[in-house]
C-alpha cells in the first residue's frame, strides 16, 4: 500500500530520484471550506483537501539547457518515480529553453519547511456564519432575498531544488460575494469582499449597502450611450488595473507589441501616465495583502520562468507618482531588454493620496454622473492601446448634484486602463477590494475609487 508522505518528504524524495542536471519540485497542499446560500437560507457547505506536485527537470546540452515540466494531483510516494522520470523525459525530448538560467541558489531555507501544511476548515466561519444568519433575518423582514457564497482556501507551497533551496509559503485566500434581489427579481445589487480569515467582513454592513442600492433601483431611468462623468468603485478599478499589470511585460513592450511600446523598439518607461500622483505597486509584505515573498512558477511564459523559482521578491513600484517606473521581467527577459529584474508579485495596490470614501465622492459630485457597481466580461480589443471592452453589472446609478436619483440601464464600455489613468480627475481613499471579473485568479488588491470625467459607454446593454 502506498504511503501518503508529508509534503517536505515528497519534495526530498523527488530530488533524490533525479538523474538530470537540475530539478525543481513544487508541492502545493490545498484545503478549502465554503458556504453557499440562496433565498436567505444556507444551501450547501463543504471542506476539501488536495495535493498537486510539479516537477521541473533541466538537462544541459551542447545547444543549451532544456526543461521539462510535469504536474500531477493526489501524488503519493509510489507515484514519485514515474513523475520524475516523465519530467526528465520531457526535458530530454525538448529543445533548448529560451528562458534558461542557472537555477536560483543561496536563499536561506524557510524555518518551517518541515512542518505540516496549514489547513482551513469550517471553523473559519465560526463568527461569520451567525452574522450571516442575522443578515438573512434582516433581509427577510426588509423584503429582499440574499444569494451568494463564501470560500476560504489555505495553500501551503513547498519549493525544493537541486541547488539547495528549501522554501515554504502559506497563502490564505478568502472571498465573499453577496447578491441581493427584490422578490420579483427585477432589481439586483452585488457586493464582494476579499479576506484572509473572515474576521474583517461584516454581513450586516454589506446587507445594508445592498438594501440601499435596491431602494435606489426603485426608480428606473433610461440613458443613451455616450461619455459620462463616472465614479468607478475600487472593485472596477482593480479589474482594469490587474489587466494592465498582466499586460506590462517588458519584452513585449520592447518588441513593439503593447501599449507600453514606443516606435523604434523603445518603451514608455519614465513617461508621465497620470497627472494625479498615483502610485501602482506590489509588495509581498503589504499588510492584509501578504503574498509569496519568492517566485513560484509552475510553468514558463511571458511573465514568469520556471528557472526563477525561489527568486526573492521585493516591493516594486510599477507606476510612481503618475510616472511609469517598471515593467515586469524574468531574469531572462531582463537580460534581453537591459531592464532591472522585476518579477510579478501576487498583489496590487493603487494609491493617490485621496481621503474620501466612495460615498463622499458621490456627495461631492456637481451636475450629473454615473456610479457603477462593478464590471464583468472584460475582453481585450487592441493590445497596442490596451483598449478593453466589457459590461456593467448589478447596478448603474445616476447621481445628480450629490444625490443618487435612480438606477439606469447597463452599458457596454470601451476604455483603456492606461488612458483612464491619464484622464482621472480624482482618486479616493485606498481600500481592500475584491475584483469581480478576475476574482478567481487575483484577489489581493487595494484600490481607491476614481472619478473619470468622460468614461466611454459605447452602447446600451440589455443584459443583467
Amino acid at each position: 500500500m502506498s504511503r501518503v508522505s508529508k509534503p517536505y518528504e515528497i519534495v526530498e524524495r523527488a530530488l533524490e530520484l533525479s538523474t538530470t542536471d537540475g530539478l525543481v519540485v513544487i508541492a502545493d497542499e490545498r484545503s478549502s471550506a465554503n458556504l453557499r446560500w440562496a433565498g436567505n437560507a444556507l444551501t450547501t457547505n463543504g471542506v476539501t483537501r488536495g495535493r498537486t506536485l510539479t516537477v521541473v527537470a533541466t538537462v544541459d546540452g551542447a545547444e543549451g539547457t532544456a526543461s521539462g515540466v510535469v504536474s500531477r494531483s493526489a501524488v503519493t510516494t509510489d507515484d514519485l518515480e514515474p513523475l520524475v522520470r516523465a519530467a526528465e523525459a520531457a526535458a530530454r525530448g525538448a529543445g533548448p529553453a529560451e528562458d534558461a538560467q542557472p537555477l536560483v541558489s543561496g536563499v536561506p531555507a524557510s524555518p518551517d519547511f518541515t512542518d505540516a501544511p496549514a489547513e482551513t476548515g469550517s471553523e473559519v466561519f465560526a463568527d461569520f456564519a451567525p452574522a450571516l444568519g442575522d443578515a438573512f433575518a434582516r433581509a427577510r423582514s426588509g423584503g429582499r432575498e440574499l444569494y451568494g457564497f463564501a470560500n476560504h482556501e489555505l495553500t501551503s507551497t513547498y519549493v525544493g531544488t537541486s541547488t539547495g533551496l528549501r522554501l515554504r509559503h502559506d497563502q490564505p485566500n478568502g472571498t465573499l460575494e453577496l447578491n441581493a434581489k427584490s422578490p420579483d427579481r427585477t432589481r439586483s445589487a452585488w457586493a464582494g469582499r476579499a479576506t484572509r480569515d473572515f474576521k474583517d467582513v461584516d454581513p450586516a454592513a454589506m446587507d445594508a449597502e445592498l438594501a440601499q442600492r435596491l431602494r435606489w433601483a426603485e426608480r428606473r431611468i433610461e440613458l443613451p450611450a455616450g461619455r459620462y462623468e463616472t465614479l468607478l468603485p475600487p472593485t472596477a478599478v482593480a479589474d482594469l488595473l490587474i489587466y494592465q499589470l498582466w499586460s506590462s511585460t517588458a519584452r513585449d513592450a520592447v518588441e513593439g507589441r503593447t501599449v507600453f511600446s514606443t516606435p523604434g523598439g523603445g518603451t514608455r518607461l519614465g513617461e508621465q501616465l497620470a497627472p494625479l500622483p498615483l502610485t501602482l505597486r506590489s509588495d509581498p509584505h503589504a499588510p492584509g495583502l501578504e503574498s509569496a515573498p519568492f517566485v513560484i512558477a509552475h510553468s514558463s511564459g511571458d511573465s514568469g520562468s520556471v528557472f526563477d523559482n525561489g527568486l526573492p521578491l521585493a516591493p516594486t513600484d510599477w507606476v510612481r507618482d503618475g510616472k511609469l517606473e517598471r515593467l515586469t521581467t524574468t531574469r531572462h527577459s531582463a537580460g534581453l531588454t537591459g531592464l532591472p529584474v522585476a518579477p510579478g508579485i501576487d498583489n496590487l495596490l493603487l494609491e493617490g493620496g485621496g481621503e474620501k470614501s466612495l460615498e463622499e465622492m458621490v456627495a461631492a459630485t456637481t451636475g450629473r454622473a454615473l456610479l457603477l457597481t462593478c464590471l464583468w466580461y472584460i475582453r481585450e480589443v487592441d493590445p497596442a492601446t490596451l483598449l478593453l471592452t466589457g459590461l456593467t453589472r448589478d447596478g448603474v446609478y445616476l447621481v445628480e448634484d450629490g444625490e443618487v436619483v435612480g438606477e439606469v440601464n447597463n452599458f457596454r464600455f470601451n476604455e483603456s486602463p492606461v488612458d483612464l489613468l491619464s484622464r482621472a480627475s480624482e482618486a479616493g481613499r485606498t481600500e481592500k477590494t475584491l475584483p469581480r471579473e478576475w476574482g478567481d485568479w487575483f484577489t489581493r488588491a487595494a484600490m481607491p475609487a476614481l472619478r473619470i470625467p468622460d468614461f466611454n459607454m459605447s452602447s446600451v446593454s440589455p443584459g443583467v
